[in-house]
């Protein structure tokens, strides 16, 4: 019995210096995963930050030199009346789109969740649908609705009598970046109101219950439970959908490509524009790659701070 017991002990005791600790296994399961993300997010991260402090363009792409010249690409753009254009455009693509998409959200889902409201499956899943839409195709989709020969808007207009002749939408300066909103707002409210749905779920039906018996109405209980408990989602998707906007591109390519003349400029058309066309300025379009990141950083961290909150149900 001795004996047996001391070859287990033994055992166990080469079992144990043969394992690995958990905090090493750890490493090792992680570890493939992050080399994947340290090579498809840092690397090209860092390399973007090369290349905006260089001169790079399809001459210095030919020869495969790249000088270093410190912080001129920043303040070329600094200089650059259409980027500083492009930043201001986007700012106002950004503040109509997300306060759109805040809006719209809370009150479909305000609708969807309301229980004296019956809203088919059908209905829910067509709310739904625009998300689904790939962003280029939005855009196509809507430059057939604004087409000036042949276009729904025009149709629909002129048989109500709205309208005496086609009328170009995206060809009026003044009117083509807020067309650009519409379609842009139709395709990303469904992401807003399905976070929104389901933090009304999460809310308890008693704070509810409590308020109806002490004589509150349905305004009073918007302002005083629903819109506190959801400030929390509304910061989600403050910062998130702020992010994607200051980033549109496909609606923007594919209806107006940036026209007309720079009315629909936004600083990621710049910086396509300017990297990816002649005279490719690729350190130019890096530097303004990286103005525009810091400026999303510095509005998601604002965001934070005016907006975050401690919610408690007791």
């Amino acid at each position: 019995m001795t004996v047996a017991t001391d070859v287990n002990s033994a055992d166990r005791a080469r079992g144990g210096r043969g394992e690995i600790g958990a905090g090493r296994l750890a490493a090792l399961m992680t570890a493939p995963a992050a080399v994947f993300l340290l090579a498809i997010v840092a690397y090209p991260l860092l390399f973007a930050l090369y290349l905006a402090f260089h001169q790079v363009s399809a001459r210095e792409l030919r020869s495969g030199e790249l000088p270093f010249v410190g912080w001129a690409n920043f303040l070329a753009l600094m200089n650059d009346a259409v980027f500083l254009l492009s930043l201001q455009q986007t700012l106002v693509f950004v503040a109509l789109s997300v306060l759109l998409e805040i809006v719209l959200g809370v009150g479909i889902a305000l609708l969807i969740n309301e229980q004296g409201v019956r809203i088919s499956a059908l209905t829910r899943v067509l709310i739904l649908l625009p998300w689904a839409v790939p962003p280029i195709v939005n855009g196509l989709l809507w430059s057939f609705i604004y087409n000036s020969k042949y276009g729904y808007l025009n149709v629909l207009l002129y048989n109500l009598g709205v309208i005496g002749e086609f009328v170009q939408w995206t060809g009026n300066p003044d009117l083509a970046l807020y067309l650009v909103v519409i379609p842009y707002v139709w395709r990303t409210t469904p992401f807003a109101v399905l976070l929104f749905h389901a933090a009304l779920q999460a809310i308890p039906s008693e704070l509810y219950e409590a308020a109806e018996v002490d004589g509150a109405g349905t305004w009073h209980r918007f302002l005083r439970i629903t819109l506190p408990l959801l400030a929390p989602t509304v910061l989600v998707v403050l910062v998130l959908r702020t992010t994607f906007a200051f980033m549109v591109f496909d609606e923007i390519f594919a209806i107006t490509g940036g026209g007309p003349g720079n009315a629909t400029w936004t600083a990621a058309w710049y910086i396509y524009r300017t990297s990816f066309q002649p005279p490719f300025e690729i350190g130019v379009g890096a530097a303004a790659a990286y103005i525009l990141a810091l400026i999303i950083f510095a509005i998601a961290y604002l965001y934070i701070r005016l907006l975050h909150r401690k919610v408690e149900y007791g």
